[in-house]
């Protein structure tokens, strides 16, 4: 016949969303060590879940973070390259401005 459906009670519920918040392992990992099925942790973790027993940076969370200060510092120095560039041609144009719009004797 059917398989017997597993029941939990909630602090067993509570203890298992703060396991997996404390843990930097992926979900699908902990649901077959703790041999639960990932969408019912997924449920678990909608309805349990707080903050603050999650950790400030995982690796994987910092290493995207420094890619994308990486990025932006690369796109800043270009942007501050052309504000340069436009700088000086603006100096170049004050200046031929100035020469072209003397009186000529």
């Amino acid at each position: 016949m059917g398989e017997q459906r597993q029941r939990f009670n909630e602090e067993f519920k509570q203890r298992t969303v703060k396991y997996i918040q404390e843990q930097t392992k992926s979900l699908g990992d902990i649901a077959q060590e703790l041999n639960i099925s990932a969408s019912t942790l997924h449920g678990w973790l909608a309805k349990y879940r707080t903050f603050e027993n999650e950790p400030l940076a995982s690796a994987q969370r910092v290493r995207e973070l420094e890619q994308q200060l990486k990025d932006k510092e690369r796109e800043l120095k270009a942007k501050e390259r052309r504000i340069a560039d436009v700088e000086e041609e603006l100096a170049i144009v004050k200046k031929a401005v100035h020469i072209f719009s003397k009186p000529r004797n």
